[in-house]
């Protein structure tokens, strides 16, 4: 069941989603060699509930943290832990908010210190590979429209795509139809509507495409341990243009005053 919002539902959307990226910005003053993951999660967990959200994974079918910290070739779903970031990693943090009944949801990848120039090559174009895809969500595409984008732009890179993790609808739950996968065909899959919010969250890996499950029973990692990229905005299928509901300006502005 797909569920169309209306305009004014959409703006409280906005609202959970740039809490979000606020949230995602206050992670990215604290990364940095020695911090752990964890670490980076109380912060979230603090400014979320400061500004009168909910933190929206905590507990979701029983994961026990704030936000998903993925280091390095593990893809989604890491758990926060006490181990302290290395310099040249990257982390991917993706972040869930419940704020006015709505659900917020985004990611982005950070760089530990300086990273390796074929690594920050891979965040270019996973968050590139995004942005491609988000300009296919116009009302009268298709779901295989978005895939494509993202999997045209980054396998003519020579990156891979991974296919079992998806992004997905998004409203009064985390997680609503449809599913959208990071490749497909152009014209092929379900129509998209206006009022449509979904997560378009491109997953790259810098090796082979293969992936697996950790014994936590969450994380999921590159079989060949090759490192992965994630980027996730929040996006309103809209009539004539998509619009981006998520933010990563909070996070970039952050980023260009500690370079």
């Amino acid at each position: 069941m797909v569920y169309l919002k209306t305009d004014e539902e959409i703006e409280l959307m906005r609202e959970s989603n740039l809490l979000v990226g606020k949230t995602l910005a206050e992670v990215a003053r604290a990364v940095k060699p020695g911090v752990s993951t964890l670490e980076l999660d109380k912060i979230a967990e603090t400014f979320i509930r400061d500004h009168k959200g909910i933190p929206g994974f905590l507990d979701y079918q029983g994961f026990p943290n704030t936000l998903c910290t993925s280091v390095n070739e593990q893809v989604v779903h890491g758990i926060p832990n006490k181990k302290p970031l290395q310099e040249g990693d990257i982390v991917s943090v993706d972040c869930g908010v419940l704020l006015n009944d709505f659900y917020g949801d985004s990611a982005y990848t950070f760089e530990v210190g300086e990273v390796k120039p074929e690594i920050k090559a891979l965040l270019e174009a996973t968050k590139a590979a995004l942005y491609k895809g988000v300009e296919m969500a116009i009302e009268g595409n298709r779901i295989g429209d978005i895939g494509y984008a993202v999997q045209e732009y980054c396998e003519t890179r020579g990156y891979s795509v991974v296919r079992e993790m998806v992004g997905h609808g998004l409203g009064r739950s985390l997680h609503e139809a449809p599913e959208i996968p990071n490749y497909g065909r152009r014209g092929n899959g379900s129509k998209l509507r206006k009022g449509m919010v979904i997560c378009i969250e491109p997953m790259i890996n810098l090796g082979k495409r293969q992936i697996l499950m950790e014994e936590d029973q969450w994380t999921i990692r590159t079989v060949d341990k090759s490192v992965s990229a994630h980027f996730e905005h929040a996006v309103a299928v809209g009539k004539n243009q998509s619009d981006i509901l998520s933010s990563f300006k909070f996070v970039e502005e952050v980023l260009t005053l500690q370079s």
